[in-house]
């Protein structure tokens, strides 16, 4: 692949990164406005609205590995298509939601087939991604980007414009992007199942150092809401910065990602290299930290001017968080079992993803300014584990002399 060009260089990498884009665009709807829609159009209370999503959260926890074992079986293309439209078919469903539990089901049903559809994707970013598919792997999370910020600003019209039907049409949009993925999926090369592997079953969950990994890098994983959870009611209940600051944040973080996270992924080429990459996280995260409750007793512009630049040190940590997560859970993956392991990796996002809100909230928000420095020496003592825990895995996995 051309790294440094726009256009990846081979036909499936191509078609990956078509379904990665159509696809994102959905997720920026969805990301931007989805609470809003079951707020404002369906007339859910906020609490409910928060409850449901925590219980679609758990219940997809388990459904990355489910899919990951299968799609190693099977062979991914079937089994990433099928969690497209299935997802497809449960996001439209939510013109019909009218009351809580419908609201529960769907939900549910679209987090799980997302969860499961990120895990099958694995073995196909493995097998069409070259020499170095953690590279391939850094240009989808930049691909990402590009389709959630342009999904975003469709989204910002449906909020503005406030009405059922407006909302009505973004949820179709999701529905549309989501199965329109699915057809660049199908153009993809018919794959093989992987050859039967001796041993346990579920190999990766009886690997105790990789699930290590896994867990330490939940916990790094938290940073994903400091900047969608954590800044924006910081900045409300907290600063006199203007509120375009938020958006501000977050485009700036969007730009910074689409421009340099394949450049920030180079040499990061070995699990000791992405280990490190933790431990770079990890500082860069604890700086944010320690400049964002700064901003609490600064002037409006001035207090813009520090979440800004706090944004930018924080989303330099988060390519080489990404980057380093790239590397170790795809080199210490048996090729073979490479849905399943990288379904299991997963878990740890996904707690944080269900866990994440109420944590930061309670740290950064209802403590303050002690909340924030003790989030990042939190993310710091994280990053200096992760090389310690690599270590003896990769030791266990390359002993010496093979």
């Amino acid at each position: 692949m051309r790294l440094g060009g726009l256009i990846p260089a081979t036909g499936p990498q191509r078609l990956l990164a078509a379904a990665n884009l159509v696809f994102t665009l959905g997720s920026g709807l969805y990301l931007t406005a989805g609470v809003l829609y079951f707020t404002e159009a369906v007339r859910l209370p906020a609490g409910q609205v928060g409850i449901g999503l925590g219980i679609a959260g758990t219940f997809a926890l388990a459904q990355g590995i489910a899919a990951g074992h299968l799609a190693d079986r099977i062979g991914a293309r079937g089994v990433y298509v099928v969690t497209l439209l299935v997802q497809a078919v449960a996001t439209a469903a939510f013109v019909a939601v009218d009351s809580f539990w419908p609201f529960v089901a769907a939900v549910s049903v679209a987090t799980a087939a997302k969860t499961a559809g990120m895990a099958a994707r694995s073995p196909l970013i493995r097998r069409h991604g070259g020499d170095r598919p953690q590279q391939f792997r850094a240009y989808l999370r930049a691909v990402t980007n590009a389709g959630v910020s342009v999904g975003a600003a469709f989204a910002g019209w449906a909020v503005q414009v406030g009405t059922t039907s407006a909302y009505q049409a973004m949820v179709a949009g999701i529905a549309v992007t989501t199965a329109a993925s699915a057809v660049f999926v199908l153009f993809l090369p018919p794959g093989w199942p992987s050859p039967a592997v001796t041993g346990p079953r579920r190999p990766a969950l009886r690997d105790r150092r990789y699930l290590l990994i896994t867990a330490i890098d939940g916990v790094m994983a938290l940073q994903f809401k400091v900047l969608t959870v954590a800044i924006p009611l910081w900045v409300v209940s907290a600063t006199t910065a203007p509120h375009w600051s938020i958006s501000a944040t977050m485009i700036t973080a969007t730009v910074i990602v689409v421009l340099f996270q394949v450049r920030a992924s180079r040499g990061i080429d070995s699990p000791a290299a992405g280990a490190a990459a933790y431990r770079r996280a990890g500082a860069a995260f604890l700086v944010s930290c320690a400049l964002i409750p700064l901003s609490g007793s600064l002037p409006g512009w001035a207090a813009a001017l520090v979440l800004i630049g706090a944004a930018v040190v924080h989303t330099v940590g988060e390519m080489w968080h990404a980057a380093g997560g790239f590397e170790v859970s795809f080199a210490l993956a048996p090729a073979e079992a490479t849905g399943q392991y990288l379904g299991v990796f997963g878990l740890g996002a996904g707690l944080a993803e269900a866990a994440g809100p109420g944590l930061l909230i309670a740290l950064c928000i209802t403590w303050g300014f002690p909340g924030w420095y003790v989030l990042g020496a939190l993310f710091a003592l994280t990053g200096l584990l992760m090389p310690a825990a690599v270590r003896p895995h990769r030791q266990a996995v390359h002993p010496a002399g093979t």
